[in-house]
This record gives C-alpha cells, structure tokens and sequence, in this order.
C-alpha cells in the first residue's frame, strides 16, 4: 500500500490481548468512538482460557486468535489491517480524547511513523517524574515502547517486514529500524497507561529492572534470557 495522497486518514487499531477478560470491555469501550468514525479495531488473542475472546468479539471488527507472543500478535492484526495508519495500543493503555484529530495531522504530514507521549494512571509524584523521563528519553533518542502506542504507516510496515518474532524488546528493535527512515512523530497528547506494573514492583525496583533489561540488550544478551529476566522480577513483584 502506497502513502496516501488524499490525505484522509483510516486507522486500524490492533490490541494484542492474553487473559483480560477483567479489563477488555472496558478497554474496548474506550475506542467505540474510533469504530464509528469509521476506523477498525482488532483484536488479537495470544490463546487466552478465560472469557477474553468472548467479551471482546461485539466490540471489535475482527477479532483473531494466534500463537501467543505480543510481536507475532501485532504482526497477525497488522496482516489483517486496512487501514492506511496502524497504531498498536495496549489493553491497559487509553487513547487521548484528541487522538483521531492527531493522528489526522500525522496522516496530511505523510510522517513514516510515531508515538505519543504517555502518561500513567496513578497520581503518585514520582510517577509525574517517571513520565517526563520516558518521553524525553523517547525524543531524544528515537526510540518508543509500546507503552507509548506506537503508530506506522501500513505500508512501511510492510517493507520493513514487520515486528521480529521476539519475546522482548520488539518494540526497541522495531524503532531502530524505523528511525533508520525517519526520526518518529511525537505526539504530546497522551495516552494514558496502567501504574499497576510500577505499583507491585515498586517505582524504584522497576526503573532498575527496565534499564537492566536495556543494558543487557544492547550489549547482545537474547531477547529469551531478557524475557526471563523479566519473568522472574514480575513474580517476585507480585509476592
């Protein structure tokens, strides 16, 4: 699919899932406004055992089940996708109310691709701090997270092949390539994303782990022993 000249924007919003069956109404609800302006949403599940897939199939336009894994979830909806814009959200992550009429703007300057800024739900103090480091981090060095609902337009995606099929850090790698072509379109709306990660694992204990987790990946460890790494803090957290 070639950029699109007519400057009219159709997005297709795709939302990993794996057992949120507690949240994915919700979350859905949230994007109705998008389904009726005309835009499409799917909704992939990584093989959830609970009621997922039920609850979010009438509020969606596709709902599609593939093997687990966020990055080859994305990569299933972003197959699926008509629009001329994907933008991957997380179930946890809410769109600005301005959404469509920024990524409108996003669409008439033809940007390759982008983020918004994001912000987290709970109102400690440090998590205002969190916030400013992670978006000026982002624009600093091209670099976004999926956090941040990260946008690209379909047919870049396409020659860029996609996200690699790994189980961390697909987000990072997905950014570099793309900076290669174009530095990304941030957004200063935000969206707004759970504070429930940073609240079981602690502020502190989780800004280590993420840099951790970067350090260790930029120095060449496996994106499989990341994963672990993250596996293993995420279940210490909850204890």
């Amino acid at each position: 699919m070639k950029s699109n000249p007519s400057h009219v924007l159709s997005v297709s919003v795709v939302m990993p899932v794996w057992m949120e069956a507690a949240g994915i109404e919700e979350s859905l609800r949230a994007l109705q406004p998008i389904r009726q302006a005309g835009h499409e949403v799917i909704v992939v599940d990584g093989g959830s055992s609970d009621r997922t897939v039920e609850l979010a199939r009438p509020l969606c336009d596709h709902l599609l089940v593939s093997n687990p894994g966020r990055a080859i979830q994305m990569n299933a909806g972003a197959d699926k996708a008509q629009g001329h814009l994907i933008l991957f959200l997380h179930a946890d992550t809410r769109l600005p109310d301005d959404a469509l009429a920024r990524l409108t703007k996003v669409c008439r300057d033809d940007a390759a691709w982008g983020r918004f800024d994001v912000r987290l739900s709970g109102d400690r103090r440090m998590f205002r701090v969190v916030e400013w480091f992670m978006n000026w981090r982002s624009r600093l060095t091209g670099i976004c997270t999926g956090d941040q609902g990260i946008f690209v337009r379909r047919d870049v995606f396409e020659t860029l092949g996609g996200f690699r099929p790994m189980p961390l850090m697909e987000d990072v790698e997905l950014s570099k390539r793309l900076k290669l072509m174009a530095r990304p379109m941030c957004i200063a709306s935000p969206v707004v994303t759970d504070s429930r990660r940073w609240e079981q694992g602690g502020v502190w204990p989780t800004i280590v782990l993420m840099w951790r987790l970067r350090w260790r990946y930029w120095r060449g460890d496996t994106p499989e022993s990341l994963a672990a790494l993250w596996r293993r803090n995420v279940r210490h957290a909850k204890h």
